[in-house]
Order: structure tokens, then sequence, then C-alpha cells
């Protein structure tokens, strides 16, 4: 699999916890891939782009670099991204 939906990609990487909510997340503009806004649900996503998520007052940023045909548990969904903002947090602190 080369591309994913853009709400099925983030319940599958657990960034919410139901699809629909990854697509109302989406719709209300508070996803951008690569820096583009995205408001569209079913825009694709593929490997290496970089998702900046407004979620719960926070803002996670992920980039993409696998996808899953099924949605499963946490250490699952943590081999489809890297977490960029923390990967920056260790670095500064190293």
């Amino acid at each position: 699999m080369e591309r994913q939906r853009l709400d099925k990609w983030l319940w599958h990487a657990r960034v919410v916890k139901a699809r629909t909510s990854a697509a109302a997340l989406v719709e209300a503009g508070h996803v951008r891939i690569n820096g583009v806004r995205e408001m569209t649900p079913g825009h694709t996503v593929k490997a290496g782009d970089v998702l900046t998520i407004g979620l719960d007052r926070t803002v996670r940023v992920l980039k993409v670099v696998g996808f899953a045909q099924r949605r499963g548990d946490a250490s699952a969904a943590r081999v489809l991204y890297d977490d960029l903002q923390n990967d920056d947090l260790q670095n500064r602190q190293e």
C-alpha cells in the first residue's frame, strides 16, 4: 500500500478514537499536510508526508512512515509514524 485516505490513516494511527472523529477533525480545518491545510477527509497521504494536527489544545507533528490494513493496538499504530515533536525535544535535551 503506497497511499491511504487521511481520515483512515488518522484512525489507524490512533490519533483519534473513531474514524468519524478523524473526518470531523479534517473538515474543521485542524489538519495540515506538508504545511497546507486539508479539509477533505478522503485526501490521500503517502509515506514522507508531514501532518500537523491541532488536537485538544495541543499540536502534534507526525511524519507518515507506514500504513495498516486494519486498526491495531497502540504498539502497531506507533510504527505508522515518526513523532517529529518528540524527536526534536529529545535532540534538544541531548
